[in-house]
């Protein structure tokens, strides 16, 4: 089977290939941690005790502990909203909007509104944030609008990056300022606003 160039996470960072049961244990007692301890308490010395493989190895594939957190919760994120493509921009929207919802109103997406702060004193981990999560999820919503604009669903005049974040900043802002629900509700009712204006 081939690899879906959308949902696809980043390129693995150069050097030795990556053990995929150590990835996948790297990244779970991280998550873990960042529940249990905060995400400035984890260590990497916490996540090589907790998934047994060694700092040296960690230190191999990520440079710091951010990194790891942002790979972890990049996994997390396309397990909740992945690209369904359905046939159809809206219900494709209201798919990843209403994954994207849940998982920030999980344990882990509240640890994930830490990282959002953490980011806006830290230039390294905005720099994780935005090249690795957020252009990564951005590729997906970018697919859904392409599709969208294509079927004569969505206005072509309408700048695309302006138009996903329309659909998907309430999300992260509700997240960060408690102003509001993240449920299947809000997802819909984002979708419906936002594609009041966007739609053809």
């Amino acid at each position: 089977m081939t690899e879906d160039p959308v949902n696809a996470p980043e390129k693995a960072r150069p050097g030795r290939p990556r053990s995929e049961q150590s990835r996948t244990a790297v990244l779970r007692a991280a998550s873990e941690l960042m529940q249990e301890v905060g995400l400035r308490a984890m260590t990497t010395e916490l996540i090589a005790s907790r998934s047994g493989a060694s700092k040296a190895t960690i230190y191999k594939w990520w440079p710091n502990k951010y990194t790891v957190a942002v790979e972890a919760f990049l996994s997390e994120m396309l397990a909740e909203a992945p690209d369904p493509d359905s046939g159809s921009a809206r219900e494709d929207f209201c798919i990843v909007l209403r994954g994207v919802m849940h998982f920030y109103s999980t344990p882990t997406g509240r640890v994930f509104g830490q990282l959002v702060g953490e980011a806006q004193f830290d230039p390294l981990v905005h720099a994780e944030l935005r090249d690795v999560f957020i252009r990564s999820r951005r590729r997906v919503a970018r697919a859904i609008w392409d599709r969208g604009v294509d079927r004569g669903e969505l206005r072509a005049d309408v700048d695309p990056e302006i138009g996903i974040d329309i659909v998907f900043a309430p999300a992260i802002y509700r997240l960060v300022t408690g102003s509001g629900a993240l449920d299947d509700a809000a997802a819909e009712a984002v979708v419906v606003a936002a594609l009041s204006g966007l739609a053809v």
